[in-house]
């Protein structure tokens, strides 16, 4: 089936017609707050209500070194992600960071899978097979409310 294009005066098939539809609507930015994302965050406040999450990291934080550990790791990959965002794209305007240095994003995600096994095992004796569904729901809460901020 074809369809006159009157614009540019030629002729364009359902398909063609059906995919610039679908990249008009790509185009549109979702909105910040959605549905995916007020979930998150309040799953994460239940959970960190529920868990008394504050209480049992100080509680754990002096006994244990994987505790520490990971708060290291999760120190430097917070840092490198800082340093490419407020001083490589801000401060000199570099948007693209990660083709000029290529290796700043792989030592951050390495840095801060690290620093997550590090704490399932140090929070492992106090939620047992709950851990991983804490901290990721924690997780996911975080970056939520950081994607509402910017």
């Amino acid at each position: 089936m074809t369809f006159d294009c009157p614009s540019s005066g030629s002729r364009r098939t359902a398909e063609s017609v059906e995919t610039s539809t679908a990249v008009e609507k790509k185009e549109k930015p979702l909105p910040r707050l959605n549905i995916h994302s007020a979930f998150w965050i309040v799953a994460s406040i239940v959970v960190t209500y529920y868990v008394d999450f504050f209480k049992t990291l100080q509680d754990n934080f002096h006994t244990s070194s994987w505790l520490l550990f990971g708060g290291a790791l999760l120190l430097i990959s917070l840092s490198v992600a800082l340093y490419c965002i407020l001083y490589l794209e801000w401060y000199h305007g570099i948007k693209e960071y990660d083709a000029k240095y290529p290796t700043l994003v792989p030592v951050t995600t390495a840095t801060f899978i690290a620093s997550g096994v590090c704490f399932n095992i140090a929070l492992w004796n106090v939620w047992s097979f709950f851990t991983p569904l804490v901290l990721f729901t924690q997780f996911m809460g975080v970056v939520m409310l950081i994607s509402l901020l910017g």
